[in-house]
């Protein structure tokens, strides 16, 4: 025991004698240095915080420095909030440390957020400030912070019970629901709508939308490499209730959501169109693109690309599907969906196909076979009829092939397919150009 006692106090003297002799340099030479000159954030909105961005400040010398202040170059003027490995820039001391210590060979890790004001213009705007070092020796370093700030109006929970249109040249953030009653009409014009996480558009009356966009609201990355953008699953999509007839969406895009697009089941009308989507884009469903439950449904031109369920899924009903793209490569999963999923059945219960018409159509992905029909039962209408397209399956040589007129059938074994139809299938980067190659052999297809 007194053995173990001597040996726990010469450690302790030993560690105590390394804390005596730390130095600490003034001289001028000595200098801090950082994982980054620049300090460049995405683009917010303004009066929104920031994620939090980090960098390292480093001591590569053997002695120590005293840092006399920390601060920010324009104090509390432009919205930066900064913590020095664990000190926060107190506005009340002119948004800035004092006193700080970095041991020779050793880091500190700073935090800075930004939550910028009103801009007062329609484009983003660069907000900077500048992060000063003043050394025990008198030297100055500093860091550059950088961002973009942009002025957006937001809206929160919205009931619409009257005929409302919605045009705005800024970008608007809805943070929760909007609601459009039966018999009312909604119609977004020309503009950019940004959903919080979770929020979305739920039709009881009618949409119209037209050169629109819908899309999660993070401006910010995930990874440096990948914007949040890129990233599925981030709205909550729009939901067309039973009673909700007539919408149209005409070159609008939605992107980035849960489910993007679902048709409830409703009594069907063969002779009134329930939704028409014209040169519309429906990319990265963390769920189903579009689910059409027992609905009068045309698709014009559009692009359905990318979902973790089918890009379209059609439950009974008329679906009319003309010069569209639908490409199945999702990256975000390998037990992706199909490209189109039809069938006279939902939920168990038989409902009736009436007609789905597939033409002048692109069908492709990683797949093998990027098509399912799936019948319930052979007393139930099932009606289909795909012609002139460019289908990647085995080609259909049993009694199915009646619902088949002028297929190019694509097989894995073709020099052109899959991927190399398009301009850009970037999956490292999850960038894509759905555009036909000049190689391609499905030109006069799809929708571009």
């Amino acid at each position: 025991m007194m053995r173990l006692i001597i040996i726990l106090l010469t450690i302790v003297t030993a560690l105590a004698g390394c804390q005596n002799d730390d130095s600490f340099t003034t001289g001028r030479g000595a200098l801090l240095s950082f994982d980054v000159d620049t300090l460049r954030m995405d683009t917010v909105f303004s009066r929104t915080a920031s994620r939090t961005y980090t960098f390292w400040v480093r001591n590569n010398n053997s002695d120590g420095l005293r840092i006399e202040s920390v601060r920010l170059a324009r104090r509390n003027q432009t919205g930066f909030r900064v913590n020095v490995d664990g000190t926060y820039l107190d506005n009340s001391n002119g948004s800035q440390a004092n006193g700080l210590e970095i041991r020779g060979e050793d880091s500190l890790l700073v935090f800075v957020e930004l939550t910028a004001a009103e801009t007062l213009q329609l484009e983003p705007q660069k907000v900077e400030d500048r992060l000063v070092f003043t050394l025990e020796s008198g030297a100055e370093q500093s860091v550059l912070l950088e961002a973009w700030a942009w002025d957006a109006e937001r809206i929160g929970r919205l009931t619409v019970a009257s005929d409302t249109v919605i045009e705005s040249a800024r970008p608007l953030v809805v943070t929760e629901q909007i609601r459009v009653e039966e018999g009312a009409t909604l119609t977004l014009r020309g503009t950019t709508l940004y959903f919080h996480d979770g929020a979305g558009i739920e039709v009881g009356g009618t949409l119209r939308a037209e050169n629109c966009t819908l899309r999660g609201d993070r401006l910010d990355r995930m990874f440096d490499y990948l914007p949040y953008d890129r990233v599925s699953g981030q709205w909550g999509g729009v939901r067309f209730l039973a009673s909700s007839t007539d919408n149209v969406l005409t070159d609008t895009e939605l992107r980035n959501a849960s489910d993007a697009i679902r048709c409830d089941s409703a009594a069907l009308d063969s002779t009134r169109v329930r939704l028409r989507m014209e040169r519309c884009t429906v990319h990265n469903a963390e769920g189903t693109g579009i689910a059409a439950v027992n609905t009068y449904l045309v698709l014009r031109q559009c692009q359905l690309t990318n979902t973790l369920g089918p890009c379209l899924a059609v439950y009974g009903g008329i679906a009319e599907v003309s010069r569209c793209t639908i490409a199945q490569f999702y990256p975000f999963s390998a037990d992706r969906g199909p490209t189109i999923f039809f069938s006279n059945g939902w939920g168990g219960e038989p409902v009736p196909l009436l007609r789905l018409t597939c033409q002048e159509s692109i069908l492709t992905g990683y797949e093998e076979d990027v098509w399912v029909g799936a019948p319930i039962d052979s007393t139930t209408v099932f009606n289909y009829r795909f012609a002139n397209s460019l289908v990647r399956s085995p080609k259909v040589e049993t009694a199915d092939s009646i619902h088949f007129s002028d297929i190019r059938w694509e097989s894995p074994k073709d020099s052109i397919q899959g991927v190399k139809h398009f301009v850009t299938i970037d999956e490292d980067n999850l960038v894509y150009d759905f555009r036909l190659d000049s190689l391609s052999t499905a030109k006069g297809l799809g929708c571009y």
